[in-house]
């Protein structure tokens, strides 16, 4: 073995482990909250749109809306979200923040910008930097060469039975 390809798997292999403590991380923290990685996609949604009908989770999700369903009555059962009816539209119905979804997604943006701090703080701009251009390179390789052009997201793109 060449000692670029002994390189480039050592690059993997610390890439993995790092993807591997942060989803193990992620995971174990929404837990805490009662949370699976596929409703917290649909809270981040939420938290960027405001309230916003079904169907539109479903296409901002690239899900089905069958998935969606399930992950709405889930966060609504646990009392994050609620379905509000339509202003304008009385055939839909607005899935909604309850004030725990709120508290809850802001504590997520609060808990993201601790991680990143805990992170990325001290190290210098430039390698900083560096390391923000590689990660973009390295995501756009996988987009081209994924399945379909990968998503531009990480998070699951279907619901699994835990989820609902």
């Amino acid at each position: 073995m060449s000692g670029t390809a002994d390189r480039h798997r050592t690059a993997l292999d610390v890439l993995l482990e790092l993807v591997l403590l942060v989803n193990d991380d992620m995971t174990r923290s929404l837990a805490r909250d009662g949370l699976t990685n596929s409703r917290t996609h649909v809270m981040w949604v939420l938290a960027q749109r405001g309230p916003t009908t079904q169907r539109d989770l479903a296409e901002a999700l690239a899900v089905s809306p069958r998935t969606v369903t399930g992950l709405v009555d889930g966060l609504a059962a646990t009392g994050f979200v609620t379905r509000e009816p339509h202003p304008t539209d009385r055939r839909a119905t607005l899935v909604t923040f309850t004030p725990r979804g709120a508290d809850t997604a802001a504590a997520l943006v609060r808990g993201q910008h601790e991680f990143a701090d805990l992170l990325f703080a001290g190290l210098p701009d430039e390698r900083l930097d560096c390391l923000v251009t590689g990660m973009r390179e390295l995501l756009d390789r996988l987009r081209a060469h994924g399945p379909e052009s990968a998503p531009a997201t990480t998070e699951p793109a279907t619901a699994t039975e835990e989820d609902r």
